[in-house]
């Protein structure tokens, strides 16, 4: 991969950042354009994020609340945002257990958005957009360690996709 590739997928994540929780729309959306929300945001990081099917099953699967007369509030937009990221390195049951695990210990505001900045944080740093990547949070946890194992985990696919992608497109 040249460094001019290499420069241009880094510059990708330059301005990456997601909604702070209270950035989060307050009125409800329905299912297509929490949709396009999400994917949106997550569209430097993965393409097609997520689809309303998948977004119908994580409610089927109890991993969000029901939309409540078929609009998605700030709490399951919060929720869909880390699950698009993280399913890309779980399964749907590890995912459960990862947000029952957050429900015990953390407030979803604080956890989505500790969440949020971790992400960045570790994007900034494997696309080399920094020397080094930040200490994240206050308090050093079980849980704080296990979200942060899983966003390496889902910063380093996603590297390695994106890096593999260009290496193939050069070899066209």
């Amino acid at each position: 991969m040249t460094p001019e590739t290499k420069q241009q997928i880094a510059e990708s994540f330059k301005d990456f950042r997601l909604p702070r929780y209270q950035e989060i729309p307050t009125v409800g959306l329905y299912l297509e354009q929490t949709t396009k929300y999400i994917c949106e945001y997550l569209a430097p990081l993965q393409e097609n994020a997520l689809t309303g099917s998948m977004i119908s099953n994580y409610v089927k699967k109890d991993l969000i609340t029901n939309p409540v007369k078929k609009l998605y509030n700030r709490d399951q937009i919060a929720y869909l945002i880390f699950i698009a990221v993280a399913k890309t390195v779980l399964s749907l049951d590890s995912l459960t257990d990862f947000i029952k695990l957050q429900q015990r210990t953390y407030d979803l505001p604080k956890a989505y958005d500790y969440f949020c900045e971790e992400l960045e944080n570790r994007l900034q740093f494997t696309f080399e957009l920094t020397d080094t990547a930040r200490i994240v949070g206050e308090d050093n946890t079980d849980e704080k360690r296990l979200l942060h194992t899983c966003i390496v985990a889902a910063v380093q696919k996603a590297y390695l996709e994106k890096c593999l992608k260009a290496i193939a497109d050069q070899n066209l």
